[in-house]
């Protein structure tokens, strides 16, 4: 066992979050940790990992457990790189003292999680939040010297893209699989990522006795075996009730009309009736629903809302779509995937009018189709602003699909408590953030919905509730988000951008993935993937220049083969543990990438005569 917390309790300010609770794990345990916003997951996580104490209980676990924790948010040393940055974790707490095997260790911790020799000495503030998250990852690597015999990852999910969510399940499964001596346990609410990785999920609610259910096995598995605990919960109180019924029945008849020795009898009652309270409170918990969420589509009958053909655009000299055709119509949801930085917000804001396409057109209904956008670069408000003047600007009343609603009553509607009113936004959470952006944006009638990660920060209800009601929006959606599961209900076509220019539109999911995951290669054979012609070569390449560049595709191809094996190499145990096998590995993996870069360079001389 590598850990096991027994009978422990928490409590923040007057909120008991959960209540004896005692949790054990198991190598090769991958546990899940989910529930609404502010139930105690993250606490528990902590209490867990030791960063903070519990009320009462106790935790044990064996000594010289290498136990990592990745926290939600992370900051980096000022001006350091990330080759520094987890060179310095891995001569801290890994107990490695020679520098240059410390940076070996570096090298092949980046190497796994994506980085290339290029971005290893950047300065860490320059990464985005993907990178960041990805650079966090390998620090607490670091601190376990590569081998962690317990991983513990709070909303590791969040600022990853669909590829980087990938390269986690794959990291978490081959340090944490079923055969391995690690564990992991991580808070979440990527129910595919649940789906892919978890072996337990652990739920914490008020609905449940300790207010915890744990339940072995994946996702589908424990909304199976968490709708019998609430079915038989159910049941418990309408047979508790009947009792009490009784109970209330004998105790009203005085003195007189009870039995001799009826002590007992009394005080049993008074216990079912505790009890009937505490379940009673328990079942309205677990029916509790989720934000009252409604798009106000503005009704219109169009069946072409925007056409867009042949869309083409390039940023800061970087080609991010060409020849890129889109058709949104009323009742489609297109899904709109690619990595961090391929152009995703850009094609939004070409698809809004916000910005020009380089090339291509876009015909709009007439008239001009209403376009709502919530963008992930959501409206910051003034910290001090009350919640009510949020949700409503200069007026009490708001007014939703010709009604007039007093802000209270539209504040309750996103689960917020008349009190909370007058409390400035700088007191809310994160998902309470997003829930006023989607507040303001239900006021504005709608024929297209464009929804930039609008997931973020938001629990698993809350996202259930949201996938329901743009389910039964009427108009058109574009959908960025890297939650999988909303994706694979919603969308009916996906637009993919692969991040070097190349583009396509797919029927499924899964072809839009791989799209957006495979080797990088040549601008123009990436084209074809919307049905572009490719280019042929100009008169300014020579006979060999033209041969030479018919070939380089497939010579880069094979440089990056060797890249992966050489990072496949690196991840091995025994070569870890061998000290000169894995300077010879790590050598090796250079020279590869090298090869990599100077392919590259040479292909973008080609192209420039092309």
């Amino acid at each position: 066992m590598l850990l096991n917390a027994t009978n422990i309790s928490k409590t923040l300010g007057l909120k008991q979050l959960f209540i004896d609770v005692t949790v054990s794990i198991e190598p090769g345990d991958r546990i899940g940790v989910i529930g609404p916003n502010g139930a105690g997951k993250s606490t528990l996580l902590k209490v867990l990992a030791g960063l903070m104490p519990p009320d009462s209980g106790q935790i044990n676990m064996p000594p010289g457990l290498r136990a990592v924790y990745v926290p939600q948010d992370d900051t980096f040393d000022p001006g350091k790189s990330p080759r520094e940055i987890v060179t310095a974790s891995a001569m801290e707490a890994a107990g490695i003292h020679d520098v240059y095997e410390a940076e070996i260790l570096a090298d092949v911790l980046l190497g796994r999680a994506g980085f290339d020799q290029v971005h290893l000495d950047i300065e860490a503030a320059r990464l985005s939040g993907g990178w960041r998250k990805r650079l966090a990852v390998a620090r607490a690597l670091g601190f376990a010297g590569g081998q962690p015999d317990l991983i513990m990852l709070d909303e590791p999910t969040n600022h990853l893209d669909l590829v980087g969510i990938r390269w986690l399940e794959e990291l978490v499964n081959k340090s944490a699989g079923d055969a391995s001596a690690s564990a992991a346990i991580f808070v979440t609410h990527d129910r595919a990522f649940l789906e892919s990785i978890a072996t337990r999920i652990i739920e914490i609610s008020p609905a449940y006795p300790g207010h915890m259910l744990s339940v072995y096995g994946n996702y589908t598995e424990f909304l199976r075996r968490k709708q019998e605990h609430l079915d038989s919960q159910a049941k418990i109180e309408q047979a508790l009730a009947g009792q009490v019924r009784k109970d209330l029945d004998w105790l009203s008849r005085g003195p007189q009309g009870r039995q001799t020795k009826a002590k007992g009898r009394i005080d049993a009652s008074y216990d079912r009736m505790a009890e009937l309270e505490q379940i009673r409170a328990r079942n309205q918990a677990a029916g509790r629903k989720g934000a009252n969420l409604d798009f106000n589509a503005s009704g219109r009958r169009t069946r072409k809302l925007l056409d867009a053909q042949g869309l083409s655009k390039s940023l800061g000299g970087k080609r991010l779509f060409a020849k890129l055709d889109v058709l949104l119509t009323p009742g489609e949801c297109v899904g709109l995937l690619g990595p961090n930085g391929s152009g995703k917000t850009t094609l939004i804001r070409v698809l809004t009018g916000e910005l020009e396409p380089d090339e291509g057109a876009i015909k709009l209904a007439d008239p001009k189709p209403q376009v709502v956008l919530f963008s992930q670069y959501r409206e910051s408000f003034d910290p001090e602003t009350p919640l009510r003047t949020a949700l409503s600007p200069g007026a009490e009343q708001v007014s939703f699909r010709g009604k007039s609603i007093h802000v209270a009553g539209w504040a309750k509607r996103f689960l917020f408590q008349e009190y909370q009113l007058d409390q400035p936004v700088k007191s809310l959470s994160g998902g309470e953030l997003a829930r006023i952006h989607i507040a303001r944006i239900m006021l504005q009638p709608a024929d297209v919905l464009v929804l930039d990660e609008p997931t973020n920060d938001l629990d698993i209800p809350t996202l259930e509730v949201l996938e329901e009601a743009l389910e039964e929006f009427p108009g058109a959606l574009v959908l960025v988000t890297h939650d999988r599961a909303m994706l694979d209900r919603l969308a009916t076509s996906y637009v993919a951008l692969d991040g070097k220019g190349g583009s396509g539109v797919y029927a499924s999911l899964d072809q839009a993935l791989n799209a957006t995951v495979r080797k990088p290669e040549p601008i123009e054979k990436k084209q074809n993937m919307g049905g572009i012609k490719p280019k042929t070569a100009k008169k300014g390449l020579s006979y060999n220049e033209k041969r030479e560049y018919e070939q380089i595709e497939d010579r880069i191809a094979e440089a990056e083969d060797r890249v992966a094996e050489a990072q496949r190499q690196l991840g091995l145990p025994e070569v870890i543990a061998d000290h000169t096998r894995m300077a010879k590995a790590c050598h090796e993996l250079s020279e590869a990438q090298e090869v990599v870069t100077t392919l590259y360079a040479r292909w973008e001389e080609l192209e420039a005569k092309v």
